[in-house]
């Protein structure tokens, strides 16, 4: 529910700028605020204990199963090559 108390003000500051005819730049803002988000995102990740060897292994298992799949799909579903 906390989310969506700003949104809503957003789209009405938005909505109201937009019919008194000013163009508002947002772009540094939003660059700035994605930013921040990465950081804070990343410094969570980082709290988090894992076992990296394990992770490690998992995402190459998956990352080869992923090409894999891709891989045949491709030949069962794009014919053969003259």
């Amino acid at each position: 529910m906390k989310i969506f108390i700003p949104l809503i003000a957003g789209l009405l500051i938005g909505y109201l700028l937009r019919q008194k005819g000013r163009k508002v730049n947002a772009d540094l803002p939003m660059s700035v605020a994605l930013l921040l988000l990465i950081f804070f995102m990343g410094v969570e990740a980082g709290k988090v204990k894992i076992d990296a060897l394990w992770l490690l292994g998992s995402s190459i298992v998956f990352a080869a199963f992923t090409i894999l799949g891709s891989v045949g799909a491709a030949i069962l579903l794009g014919g053969k090559e003259k």
